[in-house]
């Protein structure tokens, strides 16, 4: 550890796996791979295995030495030679985008239950609230028929579409990180590509049909019969959900609640031919 007690410095640990959180690395000898989580890693000796760090950057000194992948989020890889010592074969994965914002949370992990209000947040809600307006719109116009049976499955049973939905959720999460842990990276990363897609999928559509769903009873209980409309509830719902995950604390539950409606509406549909037949 450095005197100012936010660099580890790593000697000759060639068997070691170093993570670590909220410090700089320095890799002076030799380890066997390093994660950071809010600070750099720096190679000036050897790392056998990957390195990876969130929130921060990879620096591979002259004559460093990294014999596995390369993986930042919200940094960059900076070599400083022209020709880096890297094992053939390996990658280097960046995604170089809100670097700051990234560091920040690594650094301070508490601001993520309750992330502080400022005007650049409010309009950061703003556009987003704007966004999914325009996306339920689109979606009620396109499908008014899946949207309004997900809108009544909610009213109807809610607590066994949302049973359902949080079940598969842990469920997709476990298959995805045991999967990236344990599978050959092509099946890992179809394993993933498909969870993924799920919980993408159960997102959007569980955020559109519960917005619509808060905002037609928001209608029922407090707009007279004459001045109800689908756009209308349609914007009272994208309020009131944009209001409920930006609320410190209950953001989580509000987007729990979100995958668990969604994933549990996608899993419980029956098309109108198939209740026909039964």
């Amino acid at each position: 550890m450095s005197d100012d007690d936010t660099t580890v410095i790593v000697q000759n640990a060639p068997e070691q796996e170093v993570y670590v959180f909220g410090k700089a690395v320095i890799v002076k000898k030799q380890a066997k791979g390093v994660l950071a989580i809010g600070g750099d890693v720096t190679v000036e000796g050897r790392v056998e295995g990957d390195v990876a760090t969130i929130g921060g950057n990879v620096i591979q000194e002259e004559g460093g030495y990294i014999g596995g992948d390369v993986i930042v989020f919200g940094g960059s890889y900076k070599p400083k030679s022209q020709t880096p010592l890297r094992e053939p074969g390996k990658e280097t994965v960046m995604f170089g985008v809100l670097e700051d914002e990234i560091k920040d949370l690594a650094q301070n992990p508490s601001q993520i239950f309750s992330p502080s209000w400022s005007w650049g947040f409010v309009a950061q809600r703003i556009v987003v609230a704007l966004l999914w307006f325009v996306i339920s719109l689109a979606m009620t116009t396109v499908a008014p028929g899946a949207v309004s049976r997900a809108v009544a499955r909610i009213q109807l049973s809610s607590l066994k579409v949302c049973g359902i939905g949080a079940g598969a959720f842990m469920l997709a999460s476990i298959l995805i990180v045991t999967g990236a842990i344990t599978l050959p990276t092509f099946l890992s990363a179809t394993v993933g590509a498909m969870g993924m897609l799920l919980l993408l999928l159960g997102y959007v559509f569980g955020r559109v049909a519960l917005q619509v769903s808060a905002g037609k009873m928001l209608q029922k209980h407090f707009f007279p019969e004459n001045n109800r409309s689908e756009t209308l509830a349609i914007l009272a719902g994208v309020l009131i959900w944009t209001l409920l995950l930006s609320l410190p604390y209950i953001w989580i539950i509000a987007l729990f609640s979100v995958f668990a409606f969604g994933i549990g509406l996608i899993l419980t549909a029956r098309s109108p031919r198939l209740r026909q037949i039964a």
